[in-house]
């Protein structure tokens, strides 16, 4: 075992806790969420939405975990950077940040990653679902502390919805305020 490895990852995957999910600043957020906080509530998100569709809630939840974990390494990159830059292989990007890490490390996160961007599974639809739901939440949120051109991030969430529990949920949070659950 190479813990020399392990806790070199370490310290790289802490700087999700730093990287801003830097779209959010085209809709002038000043201060977004970082990319830690958005997978955080991406994988417990993740593993709802498979336990509601019969797939495996841990699972999901486990591959949510690491969907963005390559922004180490390139930033989050806006939608609108797309025209210009070639998206990065998550895969490459795994592959790089992974091979310092003992084999059965390095296995289980580039397993993680290629089965979340093939999306083959019932539980990497869930946890690109809760990806796509956890935006659609965030905009939300920030729609009712008055940031206003908030609708292309709904809409685009809305659209890459497989699930139909994500879809539901969609629709219901659409309904609520983001602080309905203080009533419940």
């Amino acid at each position: 075992m190479s813990a020399d490895g392990l806790a070199s990852f370490g310290y790289e995957l802490g700087l999700l806790k730093r990287v801003r999910r830097s779209g959010w600043w085209h809709a002038g957020v000043r201060d977004p969420e970082s990319v830690g906080e958005h997978s955080l509530r991406a994988a417990q998100l993740a593993a709802l939405i498979a336990v509601e569709e019969g797939a495996a809630p841990e699972r999901a939840a486990f591959l949510a975990l690491w969907h963005d974990t390559q922004e180490t390494r390139t930033g989050d990159l806006p939608l609108t950077a797309s025209g210009y830059l070639r998206k990065p292989e998550p895969r490459e990007i795994t592959a790089d940040q992974t091979a310092s890490l003992p084999e059965r490390s390095r296995a289980l996160v580039r397993a993680a990653v290629d089965e979340y961007e093939t999306r083959e599974s019932a539980e990497a639809l869930c946890a690109k679902d809760a990806d796509k739901l956890e935006m659609l939440l965030q905009a939300l949120e920030y729609r009712d502390i008055g940031v206003r051109p908030v609708g292309e991030w709904i809409e685009s969430a809305r659209q890459g919805l497989r699930t139909e529990t994500a879809r539901k949920i969609a629709e219901a949070a659409l309904t609520l305020s983001p602080l309905a659950w203080r009533d419940r």
